[in-house]
């Protein structure tokens, strides 16, 4: 078995907007041929080139199946050095809007409709940046501007986590 990347793996497309059940259905085939059970009785090294298999497809699969992980994948994939530790730039609309979710987060310690809010904006925000990323990715490949929008998004996610942790 040969895969350059996750996409080969699973006989799949490279591309944003993959379609789930695809993917599950090809990742089913996959670790079925590379279940570890299926070398019980090869050699030691059979059966740790068959460990090493359902590994890289379990992780090809939690990549893949995840839009945010899947576009970060891509873009690494294309060349793109996402910078995530040292590139903090962003656009200055984004950086107002995350000064606004920001305030909001912090009213919603106190405040169940302020959460209800910023749950809602952010889903919001997600939706917009499948929307831009299957844009940027799929029909104009600008890997950069997509590497961007994924540092972004990035940032919502970590802010729905705080949000998470605010009201459990």
């Amino acid at each position: 078995m040969a895969a350059d990347d996750y996409f080969s793996l699973f006989g799949l497309p490279a591309k944003f907007e993959l379609d789930g059940q695809a993917l599950e259905t090809a990742w089913r085939a996959v670790a079925a041929r590379v279940h570890p059970d299926r070398y019980a009785t090869a050699s030691a090294p059979e059966r740790r080139v068959a460990m090493q298999w359902a590994a890289r497809a379990n992780e090809a699969y939690r990549q893949l199946r995840d839009p945010l992980l899947r576009a970060r994948y891509l873009c690494e994939s294309a060349g793109v050095d996402l910078q995530t530790e040292s590139n903090t730039a962003m656009a200055p609309a984004f950086l107002m809007q995350q000064m606004e979710w920001r305030e909001l987060l912090d009213d919603a310690r106190h405040d169940e409709h302020a959460r209800q809010v910023l749950g809602a904006e952010l889903e919001q925000a997600r939706a917009a940046m499948r929307a831009t990323l299957a844009e940027l990715i799929d029909t104009r490949k600008d890997y950069p501007a997509a590497g961007q929008k994924v540092r972004e998004w990035m940032f919502i996610e970590k802010l729905a986590q705080e949000l998470a942790a605010v009201h459990s």
